[in-house]
């Protein structure tokens, strides 16, 4: 039997608040009877659009929140001002156990700062990363880290490709995923010493990974390898880019099938074909922190309610799963990895 799971919500979060991340919820609700909620924020605006979805009706509790984290709000400000707010309170349910996982489509730096408070890391390493499913012609590849750590040397490239693979093990049902470093080409020789020192180390076997190598840019929707890792600025500009691409063929395509009445006619023969090609061209909205005590799912700040529900089923995933533990158990060799690639020191040096 499924276990039944609580999801902790944090129903302010976003551009859009409760008018979406509500029925966003009640859409997760309707794909799966084991999960319950609990929502965070202003009690008036939440039970006004609970009224209108009544699969919610005995799965979803309401916690009053008098504060809201900013979208545009700094980091270090968030936390001075969080505890009380929508977001705080979500994490916190975590942490105490009310919840096994939260969700939130609020400020990224904010969420990142607050679940690394309240939750701290499981594993020894600094800052938790981002992750996305990225669309390709044979499923979906992870990719990570897509913004929360901009410089990252080598030994850290090797931690995310740990937490990687277990992942995409927990969230796709692959066994043994395939593991490859974004890099500007193929060549041994090509990239940053970074790139270079972490190719070398996962190289060298000390893992129970399936590493392949480099991945280049045009590469990424190829499913060349199952993760694809690199560091948080490479990998947002990446995933914007990305973004961007979708919403400039999708408007493009909008422009040519509605203008004439033929087009428009064609359109309306071939929409299913259509929305299920929109759907595919952007990677996901469900960006898992990876690294905490616990699991927080960030959507982003323009999710629609597919966009809440996808990251609360990847939520429920990664709360049934055993990856943090995959995790923690190939952490353990990586000190070792780390210095079997460093030069023997020089004895009697002048």
């Amino acid at each position: 039997m499924t276990e039944t799971l609580t999801i902790s919500v944090d129903a302010m979060g976003g551009d859009h608040g409760p008018s979406v991340v509500v029925p966003g919820v009640a859409k997760a609700a309707a794909e799966s009877s084991h999960l319950k909620f609990v929502l965070y924020g202003d009690e008036a605006a939440i039970t006004a659009e609970l009224a209108r979805q009544p699969t919610l009706q005995g799965r979803a509790l309401v916690r009053h929140t008098d504060r809201v984290v900013a979208m545009d709000e700094k980091p270090a400000q968030a936390l001075r001002r969080g505890k009380g707010t929508s977001m705080w309170s979500a994490i916190e349910a975590v942490k105490e156990g009310q919840a096994q996982a939260a969700v939130s489509a609020g400020n990224t730096g904010a969420l990142m700062a607050m679940s690394l408070l309240i939750l701290r890391m499981s594993v020894p390493v600094e800052r938790p990363c981002l992750v996305v499913s990225w669309p390709g012609v044979k499923g979906v590849s992870t990719v990570l880290d897509v913004g929360a750590n901009v410089d990252c040397d080598a030994e850290r490239l090797v931690e995310f490709a740990i937490m990687g693979e277990a992942f995409h093990r927990a969230a796709h049902g692959v066994e043994r995923p395939t593991v490859g470093l974004l890099n500007i080409g193929s060549e041994e020789m090509k990239g940053h010493e970074e790139v270079r020192q972490a190719h070398a180390i996962l190289r060298s076997g000390k893992f129970d990974l399936d590493y392949r190598g480099f991945v280049e840019g045009d590469e990424l929707s190829q499913n060349k390898t199952d993760v694809i890792v690199t560091d948080g600025f490479t990998g947002n500009i990446a995933l914007k880019t990305a973004e961007g691409t979708a919403k400039y063929v999708g408007g493009e395509l909008r422009a040519a099938l509605t203008s004439s009445l033929v087009t428009k006619l064609g359109a309306l023969l071939a929409r299913s074909g259509l929305l299920a090609f929109s759907e595919k061209l952007s990677p996901d909205a469900a960006a898992p922190l990876l690294g905490l005590n616990g699991v927080v799912v960030k959507s982003h700040g323009g999710a629609s309610e597919r966009d809440i529900a996808s990251a609360i089923r990847m939520a429920a995933k990664l709360a049934r799963s055993d990856f943090a533990a995959e995790i923690e158990r190939n952490m353990t060799r990586l000190t070792a990895a780390v210095a079997d690639q460093q030069p023997p020191a020089v004895d009697g040096a002048a």
